[in-house]
């Protein structure tokens, strides 16, 4: 065994601990350091935004393009700036974020938006989901990243606050005919497809994938194309077959045998 003494203080520091393990970020998934997802945030609490805005800025794989904190100056970023996501909080002080929401889906339709608030009833949530929001982030909560939320969205996935999710789970499991939240009234079925709906060639081979649980980045890959441009497919989809998620579409394409 070595003499603690004749170690040095920084030969000290470093034995027995392992140097952390460089994260794996494979190559076909968005987000590079040579091709940054870009960011917008728009939010009027000073410091959560600064707290924000710091981790984003130390991600590589992510560009901070803009800050706002008035639905105002959300709507000024909007219309100046190109973004892959939004991050909005919704109780801003001239209007609620929801605007923001609706809007950038709207110019931006290949976009995703993140909410970051600290309301956490289910009636504000489902109304953030409805409106196009891929993420909703408790401003509350522990061990969660703004920036791997950024990094999930554009990717094909979700970013739930797991405290929420959970939640949200519970009362699917419990209540699922029921609306969320007590003032909320239920949302009408979907309406059905007519019986003449078909896919493109390239539409199946995108939902067949995600049925196979892909996401859009490495669709992309298999099939030679961009990430985005799985996702302008999957909004087609979307579209065709009045659905408003992954799971519907192909839920609803297994039973129909359109794949």
């Amino acid at each position: 065994m070595l003499d603690p003494r004749l170690i040095s203080s920084g030969e000290k520091a470093s034995v027995g601990v392992c140097a952390p393990a460089a994260r794996l970020w494979p190559d076909f998934l968005i987000g590079q350091e040579k091709s940054p997802v870009r960011v917008l945030l728009v939010d009027d609490d000073e410091y959560m935004r600064r707290v924000i805005a710091q981790e984003l800025l130390s991600d590589l794989r992510i560009q901070l393009e803009g800050q706002a904190d008035s639905v105002r100056e959300g709507r000024r970023l909007l219309a100046t700036h190109t973004f892959d996501v939004l991050m909005v909080e919704l109780q801003l002080g001239d209007e609620m974020g929801f605007e923001l929401i609706a809007e950038a889906r709207r110019l931006h339709r290949n976009s995703e938006v993140i909410v970051i608030s600290s309301l956490e009833d289910d009636a504000h949530v489902l109304r953030a989901f409805e409106l196009g929001a891929m993420g909703y982030l408790l401003k509350n909560a522990w061990l969660q990243s703004f920036a791997d939320a950024v990094l999930h969205v554009v990717n094909g996935g979700a970013a739930i606050t797991p405290r929420l999710t959970r939640r949200l789970l519970h009362r699917l499991n419990y209540h699922p005919r029921e609306s969320f939240g007590d003032d909320a009234s239920p949302s009408p079925p979907p309406r059905p497809p007519s019986r003449d709906t078909t896919l493109t060639p390239r539409e199946s081979e995108v939902l067949r994938f995600v049925a196979s649980g892909y996401v859009s980045a490495e669709i992309g890959a298999k099939l030679g194309i961009t990430g985005q441009t799985v996702n302008v497919h999957i909004k087609s989809i979307y579209k065709k077959l009045h659905v408003h998620s992954r799971a519907q579409a192909v839920n609803y394409a297994v039973h129909t045998g359109l794949i």
